[in-house]
């Protein structure tokens, strides 16, 4: 049997006042439980990110900063399996680790910080931060609306520590050390596409009042996904001298050894 999230004593604490809408209640559950497990298994990456930049030799504050960051993920997790609580749900589930945390030992202490603050923090956490924004300007004011509030301004202060160091540390690189950052960026794009697509199904195609649970469009969540990806993450990367348009053109056909 595999391991169990059970966050159902912490949630039954902070179970915020919801619609009533019967005809929706499984797909909102499930929408809701599923968060519960990317959010609260989002901590393990930001306490793995934390120690590989102690290693590297970040200042203190920067790791504690990240230490915190992981310990937000936790209480994401709790607050959406308050919703599902909320919804007639358990915030109850299994879960497992799909990937061990990239320390990419073939790169440079620093240089493999900033393959993981790529990857987290500008695409991953950039793109949370565009799809939570979206569903939360539709959302009616509330108890949810201020739940997801909370939740989106914490992606907001993970992206924006990502990009604040990326921009202070890529120039500092040598030239095969850019390089190599580079080459990685299309392992960088495959990941997050494929992690997003597979949680953003065209199928998904909700009743209009289902935006007052926190359920939107696949198909629509999947335009905001490349529109976030081709107007806000490769232009801030093109501007570190690093070839994103090019490496998302060959995130398909990247044949490399690193790993996302």
């Amino acid at each position: 049997m595999g391991a169990v999230l059970d966050l159902r004593a912490d949630a039954a604490r902070h179970k915020p006042n919801v619609v009533d809408l019967p005809h929706l209640g499984d797909a909102a559950r499930g929408t809701w439980l599923g968060r519960m497990v990317n959010e609260y298994s989002s901590s393990r990456v930001f306490e793995g990110l934390a120690a590989q930049m102690e290693r590297a030799g970040f200042a203190e504050e920067e790791v504690r900063e990240v230490r915190g960051f992981a310990e937000e993920e936790r209480s994401h997790g709790v607050l959406c399996g308050a919703v599902v609580e909320a919804l007639g749900g358990e915030a109850r589930a299994a879960w497992r680790d799909e990937h061990a945390f990239p320390n990419h030992e073939d790169a440079e202490p620093i240089e493999g910080v900033l393959r993981n603050l790529i990857s987290i923090s500008c695409m991953s956490e950039t793109v949370a931060v565009a799809l939570i924004g979206a569903e939360r300007l539709e959302m009616p004011e509330g108890e949810l609306h201020s739940l997801l509030t909370r939740i989106w301004s914490d992606e907001v202060g993970h992206a924006r520590f990502g990009w604040r160091i990326v921009h202070r540390e890529v120039p500092k690189l040598g030239a095969e050390a850019k390089a190599r950052l580079e080459r990685y960026l299309s392992v960088a794009f495959q990941h997050v596409e494929e992690h997003e697509l597979a949680h953003l199904p065209v199928a998904s195609q909700p009743p209009p009042e289902g935006v007052a649970l926190g359920l939107c469009s696949g198909s629509d969540a999947r335009v905001l996904f490349y529109e976030t990806i081709e107007e806000v993450i490769i232009p801030q990367l093109q501007a570190l001298g690093l070839d994103a348009r090019g490496a998302w053109n060959q995130r398909h056909a990247s044949a490399t050894s690193l790993t996302a």
